[in-house]
């Protein structure tokens, strides 16, 4: 598809009870990584049909078409954005200090540090088992050794949402998956759910490092079908690159802005409806976890005012699980601190700086961002969903999960300064025995 195409999402309202609202909650939602939009479109979805059988996707190239298609209050229509993982930053461009070598370190302790963080001190022996994870990146190696175990799985349960190759170029996608239920590497534990078999791995962004909205929502509708109970993106929607690629085409700025700043609000209802309905339990369906990175485009560490709310898609829906980014603090026992970098406003927080994970082509790397936070919660979600599956007979709702992480994040560990804003509820902790 071209980059100037429009999306639409097309909802059949002879199976849902659709309508157009000004919402009264956008105010409401904004304080803990809610949603920015000021109207919606709301779906009363049908708990006995499938979301394939009244949500379609497609793309349409002419304006005229995407003109004609928002006439139709059936109809949700975008222009295309680009999407771009959310680069993770070095020790300089983060604003942190980082000294030693982390891999080494990580060597040592037999652990990357985040993984005892948000497992606590008395953790359940739970892995993951019978939970279906969907990660949404890059691709995946599934060549490195973290993955040995479950290369049938994913060769399995892979898809290319992109024009690339199958392959991770950039590595991202690997590093994620790696956190989230990478096996250990030479002794180094690196994953939260090492007992996660049932795996989706979606290609969305490209070997060029970006990819378009449409992938982003084709994948997640794939995922919702493939029977998805936790799906995690360390991804954002780039406006300054649209902005961009709209003055190269001649546009002037002022329209170019204004341009791109409509195509991110269409975007944000486009993907809001769209994630409402995933996280919606239905009788065929238990509902979705999406984890997402709340962003890394703030910078307390030139001043502390420069900060910024939660990104999209992180932004998009209520109960999206959306991410910070913690790190350790200089100081003796249990004290974190939040990592400059890290976008305000997130649902819950977790490890971000200086953590280990896969590296593509095999060995370990360390990297820093809202990215590396987002699939240790993905993770943990993985044990909680476990957890009241065993405890309810295999009976679990995404809600409960969601609650779970909410509930049980600890704020009593990090240094004074760090405010609500910073933390959201705090960093995620897995089932205490």
């Amino acid at each position: 598809m071209s980059e100037d195409d429009y999306i639409v999402i097309e909802i059949d309202a002879d199976l849902a009870d659709v309508k157009r609202s000004r919402t009264e909650s956008a105010t409401r939602r904004a304080p803990i990584g809610g949603t920015l939009s000021t109207d919606e479109v709301l779906v009363a979805r049908p708990r006995d049909v499938p979301l394939d059988r009244y949500v379609s996707i497609a793309s349409v190239a002419s304006h005229k078409e995407a003109a004609d298609a928002r006439r139709d209050p059936r109809k949700l229509v975008a222009r295309s954005i680009p999407v771009t993982v959310i680069q993770p930053l070095s020790a300089e461009e983060a604003g942190v200090s980082v000294t030693g070598d982390s891999v080494a370190a990580a060597r040592n302790a037999k652990t990357s540090w985040g993984i005892p963080a948000v497992l606590g001190e008395r953790p359940r022996d739970l892995t993951g088992a019978g939970v279906k994870v969907a990660v949404l990146d890059t691709g995946i190696d599934a060549n490195h050794p973290a993955f040995t175990e479950i290369q049938s799985s994913i060769a399995e349960n892979r898809r290319n949402f992109t024009d690339g190759s199958d392959d991770d170029v950039d590595g991202h996608g690997t590093h994620c998956a790696g956190t989230i239920f990478g096996r250990d590497v030479d002794g180094v534990r690196i994953g939260v759910a090492r007992g996660v078999t049932n795996i989706l791995i979606g290609k969305v962004i490209g070997d060029d490092g970006v990819g378009s909205t449409k992938s982003i929502l084709d994948a997640l509708k794939w995922a919702h079908s493939e029977g998805a109970n936790i799906i995690s993106m360390s991804l954002g929607f780039d406006f300054p690159k649209m902005q961009k690629r709209l003055m190269e085409q001649g546009h002037p700025p002022e329209l170019a802005t204004s341009i791109a700043l409509k195509a991110y609000r269409d975007n944000l209802r486009q993907f809001e409806t769209l994630a409402e309905l995933l996280m919606q339990e239905t009788d065929e369906h238990p509902g979705t976890v999406l984890v997402t990175a709340a962003g890394n485009e703030s910078r307390r560490h030139l001043n502390p005012d420069f900060v910024i709310d939660v990104s999209i898609p992180a932004a998009a829906a209520l109960d999206m699980i959306s991410v910070g980014a913690i790190m350790r603090s200089d100081l003796e026992g249990c004290r974190l601190n939040v990592a400059p970098f890290s976008n305000i406003n997130p649902r819950v927080s977790a490890p971000g700086v200086e953590i280990v994970s896969a590296k593509k082509g095999g060995g370990l790397n360390a990297l820093n961002g809202t990215s590396m936070a987002c699939p240790h919660v993905a993770g943990v979600a993985a044990l909680w969903w476990e957890w009241i599956s065993g405890r309810n007979q295999g009976q679990v709702k995404a809600a409960d999960v969601r609650a779970q992480l909410r509930a049980t994040a600890r704020d009593a560990c990090f240094l004074p300064n760090v405010t609500l804003a910073d933390r959201g509820a705090g960093i995620v902790l897995g089932p205490q025995a």
